[in-house]
């Protein structure tokens, strides 16, 4: 038998070691928890799910994780940044931020915004806190898969987790079983319609457009204009830290988030007019934080 065969013939959610699966808060990241626990016949001993609020989550975000954990009987971690000397806290439904407090307590530290260049609202909020909590737990002494949902429909985005090395430890090795399996956002899709509960989140050809952080700078232009035109008040929390850096940066780069693009505020401003400022078909920027 050639190692393709055995690739071929190996199930790509039976978890064999120490394994944690990052948990977006979306469809597909929720879909490949399903299959694990389908493979596996539950959480085994040696695996933990593991869920990183931002604060700027939209609530049925929150409230959808929360239903993943009752209706599947799955513990699921909740955590966040804290910049103390853990630098994390674990939380739940009840006690998780939903203020932008995280992600407000990282850019206070930096005293400056997180941009497409500089993404350290990732790398801070998700995936160190997480790095964080599984060595404190334990898990990282023998190394460690670390699952995340990237389907087979998103090459480029495979292609970065397969040849990337874990930014936090060389004893984590990112695993992408979505994609090994060929599964694709019409097979989530299908998945979800089938099931007693859903993510309550518009879906727009597969993808949730106010999913993750609501008015990530990551999101194309017109996205973000479309989702603060439905609720004005989601652009008042990134109004107001650009106002903050821009009060107190010594450089114009570090006081938006996004420079080639209005401001937040002047977005929200521009939802009074109903015409169009941006382009449509532009596509955001992929990021780990996932769907």
């Amino acid at each position: 038998m050639t190692r393709a065969d055995i690739k071929a013939e190996r199930d790509p959610f039976k978890i064999n070691g120490p394994t944690c699966i990052s948990f977006s808060g979306g469809r597909t990241s929720a879909y490949m928890l399903w299959r694990v626990l389908q493979s596996n016949g539950g959480l085994p001993p040696d695996a933990v799910v593991c869920f990183a609020n931002t604060g700027l989550e939209a609530e049925e975000t929150l409230q959808f994780v929360s239903d993943c954990g009752s209706h599947w009987n799955v513990p699921i971690t909740w955590v966040e940044y804290r910049d103390d000397d853990q630098g994390y806290a674990v939380v739940d439904f009840d006690t998780a931020s939903r203020n932008g407090e995280p992600f407000k307590a990282i850019i206070d530290k930096r005293q400056y915004l997180p941009n497409p260049v500089t993404r350290f609202c990732t790398s801070e909020l998700k995936i160190r806190v997480m790095y964080k909590y599984l060595r404190d737990a334990g898990m990282l002494v023998d190394g460690l898969d670390m699952m995340v949902g990237i389907r087979a429909d998103e090459p480029r985005r495979v292609a970065k987790m397969r040849n990337g090395k874990n930014s936090e430890s060389a004893n984590i090795t990112n695993c992408v079983p979505l994609a090994d399996a060929g599964v694709s956002v019409h097979d989530v899709g299908a998945f979800w319609d089938a099931q007693p509960f859903t993510l309550g989140l518009p879906s727009r050809n597969g993808r949730t457009t106010a999913g993750n952080c609501e008015l990530c700078f990551l999101k194309p232009a017109a996205q973000i204009l479309s989702l603060i035109r439905e609720k004005p008040s989601r652009a008042i929390w990134w109004a107001e830290a650009e106002a903050e850096a821009r009060a107190r940066a010594s450089k114009p780069s570090g006081a938006v988030f996004r420079s080639d693009r209005p401001s937040y505020a002047q977005m929200l401003a521009f939802t009074k007019d109903q015409g169009e400022m941006f382009d449509p078909t532009e596509e955001g920027i992929a990021c780990f934080c996932g769907d």
